[in-house]
């Protein structure tokens, strides 16, 4: 379980990815070498984000692909993304943690501290 701060809602889109892909790596270690985007819509935030992690979760199984940047414009409803990185080499990341899966148990975004907490099913 991991809680990301943001100013608004875009950073902490970005920085729960950042947490996700630090859950599996050190993400610190991950040079932003090329781009993938997307491009999402759903009935809420939750549901959004959940998405969201699951695409780029996706990306990285079937691409073999880590990520370290993000830039996420989001009004809760829709998503556009630009997440920056470079192909998994064992060499280089460190494993750790297999992130399996994104859950919605626990998921809870607190705007009064600009927050959102997230489990991964690891």
């Amino acid at each position: 379980m991991v809680k990301a701060h943001g100013k608004d809602l875009s950073e902490r889109f970005e920085n729960a990815a950042y947490a996700m892909f630090d859950q599996m790596t050190d993400a610190g270690t991950v040079e932003p070498k090329g781009e993938v985007k997307v491009v999402l819509e759903a009935d809420s935030r939750e549901r959004l984000l959940v998405d969201f992690l699951q695409e780029l979760l996706f990306l990285h199984d079937v691409r073999n692909l880590v990520f370290s940047e993000f830039e996420v414009r989001t009004d809760g409803k829709t998503l556009e993304a630009l997440a920056r990185g470079e192909e998994f080499d064992s060499r280089k990341h460190p494993k750790k943690a297999l992130v399996k899966a994104i859950t919605y148990h626990g998921l809870e975004f607190n705007d009064h501290e600009g927050s959102v907490t997230i489990l991964f099913d690891v």
